[in-house]
């Protein structure tokens, strides 16, 4: 319950920083990203406080051995840049810069003007399935460890 209950606190505290720091507006995240026309380099600093924050929270679980509301803190391992990764990458990129949204600001957006957030929802979704039918040059770790069973 804890767990649930902190996770909702967490998401609504991201959600609202979203709409607070002008993350969930496409107009200033696009102006944002137009370095060479009229850049507004205000989400910088929103970025900036963001990667502070999250360095932060890395740090005390680190020096506490483990999460708070977790049995063991997980820190990814992997450091390869496998075609995926790469092709995934400029995906996100590409859309961010053409419509200047990304999914956490979508979904939070998709209760303020659902219309326009739905179409870009729908538009992941159909991504995130499509994703699964590129093969991974990686096995699956679970599938690997069934086999072995």
């Amino acid at each position: 319950m804890a767990k649930t209950v902190s996770a909702f606190a967490v998401g609504l505290l991201f959600g609202i920083g979203l709409l607070v720091s002008g993350m969930a507006n496409p107009a200033k995240v696009l102006a944002f990203l137009d370095v060479t026309g009229r850049w507004d380099p205000s989400l910088a600093f929103v970025m900036a406080g963001a990667v502070a924050v999250s360095a932060t929270g890395y740090l005390v679980a680190r020096r506490r051995g483990r999460p708070v509301l977790a049995p063991r803190l997980e820190i990814p391992t992997r450091r390869d840049l496998d075609p995926r990764l790469l092709v995934g990458a400029a995906l996100f990129g590409v859309g961010w810069g053409l419509v200047g949204l990304c999914p956490g600001p979508t979904l939070t957006i998709l209760t303020v003007v659902p219309a326009p957030a739905a179409t870009f929802v729908a538009a992941m979704v159909v991504g995130m399935l499509m994703f699964r039918l590129v093969p991974s040059a990686t096995p699956n770790p679970k599938a690997v460890q069934g086999a072995d069973a």
